[in-house]
């Protein structure tokens, strides 16, 4: 499974998904807010998910919920350094934190620009208490439309440099990457990397989109791209890795059965493909779940997912030095054990 000599690296990990059942119950109590619960056993099984929802907005409905108890930037300073404790405690080395200021600002119609400096800095006093570097996506909410995006766009660009990158996630169907164009053009010449959610809920044709017009250098999720050999062509000579989610992959219905995603088509293919949780608060996984499905039910060997656990390097929007030092970090924890 998960090898302790390598770097332990998570690239797609939403930050305002991973929202802990005891944690929105102390804020529904903290905010006087109403819930339909009474206990934080209540909170899980309002918000956790353990077979497939009809689609990906049904899935997505889970997490409003979620960020439904944000009421102040006190809330949203939590919630990310207790996603930093969560990544500590899964035992990741590395992890990219990608979250939306506006989605997590709506329900109390939050400052964007406070949520997002609430946000940086409990990642940045999460990474002084707890042994993991964390780096921060912002995300645009296409769900919202093309001008709350902008505007999205705009408070994260005032604290870009708090930023590794730029995503688009939501409603991949219905608010295709066309409409971005503009947003994504803007993120890019402000220094930005950028992934995109594509493939999801969509064909082939979102991806080649994500790619074309966006500028994607990643892709989340990506599982239609099976149905295209020269796309898959594409995105292996390219480099243009695939973040793939299993579980949620499964949860949301875009593939049927675990047993029929296409993790192993592209590890042949040669696609850059690493593996992550999406959102482990909905979900109630962690990254050493995802590695034993990849092994026991996609029947990867130990040597492959050897090679995933080094895709998330080679993938992570880092500098060459800090790539390397993870792996010298890993080296070192491996003579100790």
């Amino acid at each position: 499974m998960l090898n302790q000599q390598l770097p332990i690296v998570e690239l797609h990990r939403h930050l305002d998904g991973n929202i802990r059942p005891s944690t929105i119950w102390s804020l529904v109590q903290k905010n006087k807010l109403s819930l339909e619960v009474s206990s934080e056993q209540d909170v899980a099984s309002l918000v956790q998910i353990n077979d497939k929802t009809s689609d990906l907005l049904a899935f997505l409905a889970k997490l409003d919920i979620g960020v439904s108890v944000l009421a102040s930037e006190e809330d949203c300073f939590r919630i990310a350094y207790e996603n930093v404790e969560d990544a500590a405690n899964s035992c990741l080395d590395y992890v990219e934190l990608r979250f939306s200021p506006f989605y997590m600002s709506k329900a109390f119609s939050l400052s964007m620009d406070a949520v997002i400096e609430a946000v940086c800095s409990g990642i940045k006093q999460g990474m002084r208490d707890f042994p993991v570097k964390c780096q921060l996506i912002g995300i645009l909410s296409r769900t919202f439309g093309v001008d709350t995006c902008a505007d999205e766009l705009n408070a994260l660009l005032n604290h870009k440099n708090q930023l590794c990158g730029l995503d688009l996630a939501g409603d991949e169907l219905n608010f295709p990457a066309e409409l971005f164009k503009t947003h994504f053009t803007k993120a890019r010449d402000a220094g930005l990397n950028i992934t995109v959610h594509a493939g999801e809920a969509d064909g082939p044709h979102s991806i080649w989109n994500a790619i074309r017009v966006l500028g994607a250098q990643r892709i989340g999720h990506g599982v239609a791209a099976i149905k295209d050999s020269q796309l898959m062509n594409y995105l292996a000579s390219n480099e243009i890795g695939i973040e793939t989610c299993l579980t949620s992959n499964y949860h949301t219905a875009t593939v049927s059965d675990i047993h029929c995603h296409p993790l192993k088509q592209f590890v042949e293919r040669g696609i850059q493909v690493t593996l992550s949780t999406d959102d482990p608060g909905v979900s109630a996984i962690d990254l050493n779940h995802e590695y034993k499905l990849a092994k026991n039910i996609i029947g990867l060997s130990q040597s492959q997912l050897d090679a995933i656990q080094r895709n998330g390097v080679k993938q992570a929007f880092l500098t060459p030095l800090e790539k390397e030092a993870l792996f010298n970090s890993a080296k070192q924890r491996s003579k100790v054990l």
